[in-house]
């Protein structure tokens, strides 16, 4: 994200770029030093937008398997917990969007051997979350972008970069 930069975007903020395609998360320090980047676990189903009402669904647990996308865009991210006290990095709180670890339960295993091997594809079995392992969460997402705001672009998967991101006509 070379124009994020150039025009100064994230305003000073750390920043992540999420690419869907590669099922990737890469962070950057303010000064666009990358921090690291990961493998990552993505909404279960193709697509670039939210649908309404999801988030307020996510809170019961009433996400239908055609409303598990991961929306593209440029999101005004912060820190905070979800509804079991864990840290994540909301990307957008109104829609239940977030960067979060992996988490221990039934799927732990199943969902660690798909962020360490495979293609894409194996990675879409999220309900729309940016799911990461849990020492990358701990050691760089939540030291760069868990410390204050943060900017997170969402690159598409089904519609083009400038369809999504208005700013790289200005650029």
């Amino acid at each position: 994200m070379t124009w994020a930069l150039k025009t100064g975007d994230p305003r000073g903020r750390p920043f992540a770029v999420v690419d869907k395609r590669a099922a990737h998360l890469y962070v950057f320090h303010a000064d666009g030093r990358l921090a690291g980047h990961s493998q990552a676990l993505l909404g279960s189903t193709i697509g670039d937008h939210t649908v309404p009402g999801v988030g307020q669904r996510a809170q019961t647990g009433d996400v239908g398997p055609d409303e598990r996308t991961t929306p593209a865009g440029r999101f005004e991210a912060m820190p905070g917990h979800n509804d079991k006290g864990e840290h994540v990095v909301w990307v957008d709180y109104q829609s239940a969007f977030a960067i979060h670890r992996l988490r221990p339960g039934f799927a732990y295993k199943a969902r660690s051997t798909r962020l360490a091997h495979g293609d894409a594809s194996d990675k879409r079995v999220s309900w729309g979350c940016v799911v990461v392992p849990v020492a990358f969460y701990t050691d760089v997402v939540e030291r760069v972008l868990g410390a204050g705001r943060s900017v997170v672009y969402v690159l598409p998967e089904t519609r083009s970069l400038q369809q999504v991101f208005r700013a790289l006509d200005e650029v």
